[in-house]
């Protein structure tokens, strides 16, 4: 009965004392040895203590969720511009499903869940309007006229780096940072955490977005290439549920993170499809056109107003959809 006398910061102390302790003895017993561990990071850009209740991962993790650009998400799409329908993914539920999908396959090789979470929340927090069409059109018009580029990864990285909080940016881990920026181009990540984002963030855009193109008439089931199917599953979640066994055995296997030969394949005739038949397919032209008036409009208006390449992709890069339209269409 004596606790009850002790003051509400002493109770908290008790917990917050022995908190980083509890975690560093978790980790060293269940982590693998390929792990990052979470108080061993390169740390961040500018030092600060850390929180006593939570890891400098999960720190991150928080920070990205309470960040703007990741409310954003939410009004951009992954390949419909702007739909109407209730149940079309959009970048904020593809963010959620690739980092959810990516924490369950580092749980099964005993890598640090909080900092492949962080990395795929974050992963796509500098991606424009209008997915994929949407990021040609900025580095299109950037190219013909600032000789510059647009990539998504580099900007989120610059979203986190020097955008958010009014330019103070989230003052993220090295690993965080880093995984974001890697998850797709030409680098291969550092940790295996971060290559579990890469990959993952294809298993999940290339069977999701096969979902909405069937809900919206676009292909069919029958029309999936049938060796492939017939390999991974006929549904998105029995594809998934593929992909992620194989990933975890071949990965466990290998030490490092790799897909075995047959599925890795399978995998990228079924990218190669999605390419052609919804991607680049002929209901996709309207869409792209759509996509790249708005940010062509959008482009001469700043550019003629006198902003610079940079300050122009940030504008455009943290538009959603549907603001994007209205700023084109707006006199």
């Amino acid at each position: 009965m004596a606790v009850y006398s002790q003051s509400v910061p002493e109770l908290a102390g008790l917990v917050a004392d022995a908190f980083e302790a509890r975690v560093r003895a978790h980790e060293e017993t269940w982590l693998s040895a390929l792990a990052v561990r979470s108080y061993e990071s390169r740390g961040r850009a500018r030092p600060e203590d850390d929180c006593a209740l939570r890891t400098p991962f999960q720190r991150d993790r928080d920070r990205i969720v309470h960040a703007k650009a990741f409310r954003r998400l939410m009004h951009k799409t992954q390949v419909f511009i702007a739909p109407e329908g209730d149940h079309t993914r959009t970048r904020l539920t593809h963010t959620l499903e690739a980092a959810g999908i990516s924490r369950g396959v580092a749980r099964a090789l005993r890598l640090n869940e909080d900092l492949v979470e962080a990395i795929g929340l974050g992963h796509d927090l500098g991606h424009p309007p209008f997915g994929h069409a949407g990021e040609a059109a900025l580095d299109a018009v950037l190219r013909s006229r600032f000789g510059s580029h647009f990539r998504h990864n580099e900007h989120s990285l610059r979203v986190v780096e020097r955008l958010e909080r009014d330019g103070l940016g989230l003052n993220l881990t090295a690993e965080v940072r880093e995984g974001i920026l890697n998850h797709t181009g030409p680098v291969e990540p550092e940790t295996l955490e971060g290559k579990i984002v890469r990959l993952v963030d294809r298993v999940a855009y290339i069977n999701h977005d096969i979902d909405d193109a069937i809900r919206f008439g676009i292909l069919a089931p029958d029309d999936l290439p049938h060796e492939e199917v017939e390999l991974l599953g006929p549904t998105g979640s029995r594809r998934i549920d593929t992909l992620v066994h194989d990933l975890v055995e071949t990965s466990d296997r290998e030490g490092d993170i790799v897909q075995s030969e047959a599925v890795a394949e399978a995998m990228l005739a079924l990218r190669r499809f999605m390419f052609e038949r919804v991607y680049l397919g002929e209901h996709a032209r309207g869409e792209h056109e759509r996509a790249h008036a708005a940010v062509r409009r959008i482009f001469e208006r700043l550019a003629a107003a006198g902003e610079t390449p940079e300050q122009i992709a940030d504008f455009i890069a943290g538009m959603t959809d549907r603001f994007a339209l209205a700023y084109a269409g707006s006199e």
